[in-house]
């Protein structure tokens, strides 16, 4: 019971606007608390009887499934629920029939219908559905690619304060991509998003301070802001910290420093050309150093774990 209180909370807290949330969220809590074959017959009949939130709540238990009362999975049901309320313009089922259609969840994937769904509560204000229909027009996933479309839905996204479309919209502008290239820009979204803990958005910010573009090259800036992005475990920032550490760049030359940080990118990353270039300046670095200092940085790693927002002290 507590697995599914959560799960359906946190669709609501993912999907929803503040309100529509809260009201999920309160119905759902009830509902668990005293949920029986005889309650789920009512949320049945309310539902039926054209209820959004009732057809909403029907949808997420057919969706994850409840063996307290004998309802099996079932994401055809969970469509179909969710469709009631989702043409009443219910936001939250709006969402989740676009996430389902988008992760082919028990149905056959179909990226036209998550943009259509996504689009519906994007022009509602929901900031999720408007950072997924930003993702779905920037790879061209079920619509003809168009990064403006892209840089668009990030904008609305990221005025709302969302981290995520601050980064995205950050990178946008530094790379030209559906707006004109403009690093000060950049910089300007890249910031708030870092300045709120976002490690990509920190890592974007150190890059630009490594390379003097939309503002003053600034070598102790950019090892401040790798340093916060790596300590929350983003690999790209850990290469790029190695690096300012192996050349004494904004800190002290560090060849123990700089192994640590390179060994942990070489060993996280899923991206190849990090985990290639790292594991090239682990071992550029290791050429020059000791076999006690060897041994000294892979302890480090070892005992590395993360640091900063999500993760504690």
């Amino acid at each position: 019971m507590k697995a599914l209180l959560i799960a359906l909370v946190v669709i609501a807290g993912l999907m929803g606007g503040p309100a529509r949330a809260d009201e999920f969220a309160d119905y759902f809590t009830l509902f668990v608390a005293t949920r029986d074959a005889d309650s789920v017959g009512k949320l049945r009949k309310s539902a039926e009887r054209g209820d959004a939130l009732a057809q909403t709540v029907l949808g997420a238990i057919f969706q994850l499934g409840d063996d307290a009362v004998g309802i099996p999975q079932d994401p055809t049901e969970a469509v179909y629920w969710y469709r009631k309320a989702a043409d009443q313009g219910y936001v939250i089922a709006q969402t989740s029939l676009a996430d389902i259609y988008q992760s082919g969840q028990g149905v056959t994937q179909d990226y036209a219908a998550a943009a259509f769904w996504f689009r519906k509560a994007a022009d509602q204000g929901n900031v999720i559905a408007q950072i997924s229909l930003a993702e779905i027009y920037r790879l061209g996933s079920g619509v003809q690619q168009d990064f403006s479309a892209a840089a668009l839905w990030y904008s609305r996204a990221a005025e709302q304060g969302n981290i995520v479309a601050q980064t995205n919209l950050g990178f946008m502008y530094a790379n030209g991509q559906g707006v004109p290239q403009d690093y000060t820009a950049a910089l300007g979204w890249y910031r708030k998003a870092a300045d709120r803990g976002d490690a990509q958005g920190q890592a974007n910010l150190g890059g630009l301070y490594l390379s003097g573009r939309g503002v003053p090259q600034d070598y102790v800036a950019a090892t401040h802001w790798f340093k916060a992005s790596a300590d929350q475990g983003n690999a790209g920032a850990q290469r790029n910290l190695g690096a300012m550490y192996f050349f004494g760049q904004g800190v002290l030359q560090n060849y123990v420093l700089a192994h640590m940080w390179s060994n942990l990118a070489a060993a996280t990353s899923n991206v190849t050309e990090i985990r290639d270039s790292a594991t090239k300046n682990r071992d550029i670095v290791a050429a020059k150093m000791t076999p006690a200092q060897i041994a000294e940085a892979q302890a480090l790693a070892a005992a590395w774990k993360p640091i900063g927002p999500g993760f504690g002290p």
